[in-house]
């Protein structure tokens, strides 16, 4: 039976650099590209990060029932839509592990579609300092940064991952992302076991 890890934090945890490492680190890891309608940000690469498409196609995916969770934010420069599809790449019935990274509803929307025997939670987390410099740092990095939409973010997560939320999704242990090498070393045991 497959398992699903959903690695998920707060914006600016550190979940793509995280991501990236326990990709690289695991052999018996397969990923799981998500998709978003937001506009490709600069060194991003289709089929990489995100798949980038059209809510026109997202129209198409979602009257086809191939949506396995969707979310969508209102962001300061219009809605961008988030969303797994079921397109083959998770394939349930092997004994693959796949990860992919998400919020906490898209976690309680692939326990849902999975059942909570095959998805297990990755929930990272850093102090908020620290994810306010990082975010800062990255918009200094951008040809066109984008502060207002990195504080919107900053807020919404307060609510979106709030302690009610998290404990509610069952979600009990944390990996803090204050030393990378510790923070990957402790979710592989986890995963490799």
């Amino acid at each position: 039976m497959a398992k699903v890890y959903v690695l998920m934090g707060k914006s600016s945890t550190g979940k793509d650099t995280v991501y990236k490492r326990l990709m690289e680190e695991s052999d018996s890891l397969k990923s799981v590209v998500i998709y978003t309608t937001r506009p490709m940000r600069e060194g991003e690469e289709d089929g990489r990060e995100y798949y980038f498409i059209s809510d026109e196609k997202l129209n198409e995916l979602q009257s086809e029932g191939k949506i396995i969770e969707y979310r969508e934010y209102n962001t300061v420069f219009g809605i961008w839509k988030y969303f797994t599809v079921d397109d083959g790449q998770i394939d349930r019935n092997s004994d693959n592990k796949f990860l992919v990274i998400g919020t906490l509803e898209a976690y309680t929307k692939f326990v849902s579609y999975y059942g909570k025997d095959q998805v297990v939670p990755i929930y990272i987390e850093v102090d908020d300092r620290t994810r306010i410099h990082r975010a800062i740092m990255r918009e200094d990095n951008e040809k066109t940064p984008k502060y207002a939409e990195m504080c919107r973010r900053f807020l919404a997560d307060e609510e979106d991952f709030s302690e009610d939320k998290i404990s509610a999704a069952g979600i009990g242990r944390r990996f803090h992302n204050f030393d990378l090498e510790k923070c990957v070393s402790e979710i592989l045991d986890i995963i490799e076991k």
